[in-house]
């Protein structure tokens, strides 16, 4: 067997990497403590960007500017406003778990009820766009009429502003009848297609000139080479814009949401508070969107994962 040692002169498993409890705890502060620290970096920022802004609101609604006040009164006071300009990071901490804890799940008032109903429209959405785009790729790399054809406005698509676009979208399949989850989708889907489509078509098409020729040596049909070789060639190119699609699908999901006032969905959040001036209620909201992409973008790069090993990838 293959083994190499460390400097103690212990035998350590094939590559060489040492298992110990002393390099598993370094190993994880050299991969999270750029995080932290980049993190930290944000909230010391928020905080001085919360006391800057806040400051002269404070001093005409909360503090006696006759009195005279102190600048830790002053500091105490832009703090814990109840409707500051920018909130800080605890009091939208505490707005986030006061929403998710002192209310059921089924009421508007629990985050997690926005998420269900963002999170819907966004996996519709998301499924349709990477069909579509699926979809268009094959007819472009397999036709050059097509590829001259559709790839411009493929691209000429996105040039489009998806605030604008929205309202034409919903009014469009309201007319038709359709209504609730289905033209959120559609918006989502929108955005989710282009990445893919653009991705997939590069990836169709790395495959090296002698492989294809290989293919065609043993009267492989087209399908036969889009299946066998062109679609595995083109996996390492479509979890990277799978990724890319699912974050913009939730951005397209709560744009989607505004245009038509809805009263369910972390974009009709957004617009409720900024309605009755609640910032806090805002930001919270945009925080729980962060935390649902994230666990969107985690969740295809599980499954990217997945595939990959099983095709016997790292």
């Amino acid at each position: 067997m293959d083994t190499t040692s460390d400097i103690s002169g212990q035998a350590l498993p094939p590559g060489g990497t040492s298992q110990s409890p002393r390099g598993v705890a370094a190993r994880l502060v050299h991969q999270w403590l750029p995080v932290v620290v980049v993190l930290l970096a944000v909230l010391a920022a928020w905080y001085v960007a919360a006391w800057g802004l806040n400051a002269q609101g404070a001093i005409e609604r909360v503090l006696d500017e006759e009195a005279g006040y102190t600048q830790m009164e002053l500091l105490q006071a832009t703090m814990n406003m109840e409707r500051p300009l920018m909130p800080a990071p605890h009091q939208v901490a505490l707005d986030f778990y006061e929403s998710l804890t002192e209310w059921p799940l089924d009421s508007p008032r629990n985050l997690i009820y926005h998420v269900v109903v963002t999170g819907e429209s966004t996996l519709l959405g998301f499924a349709m766009g990477t069909a579509l785009g699926l979809l268009l790729s094959v007819l472009i790399v397999h036709s050059r009429t097509l590829d001259k054809a559709l790839l411009p406005w493929i691209v000429a698509s996105q040039t489009v502003p998806v605030l604008a676009i929205a309202p034409i979208v919903l009014v469009l399949l309201g007319s038709l009848g359709f209504s609730g989850t289905a033209p959120k989708a559609v918006i989502a889907m929108y955005l989710c297609f282009f990445p893919v489509t653009v991705a997939m078509v590069q990836g169709l098409r790395s495959p090296q000139k002698i492989e294809t020729e290989m293919l065609h040596t043993y009267a492989a049909s087209r399908w036969q080479a889009l299946w066998l070789l062109r679609l595995p060639s083109a996996l390492p190119f479509l979890f990277p814009a799978l990724r890319v699609g699912v974050a913009a699908g939730l951005v397209g999901a709560m744009v989607a949401e505004l245009p038509t006032g809805a009263q369910a969905g972390l974009g009709a959040r957004l617009l409720t508070g900024s309605y009755y001036g609640q910032t806090t209620q805002i930001w919270s909201a945009l925080v729980m969107s962060a935390l649902l992409g994230l666990a969107l973008t985690g969740i295809v790069a599980g499954v990217e994962r997945l595939v990959l090993r099983s095709r016997g990838g790292a």
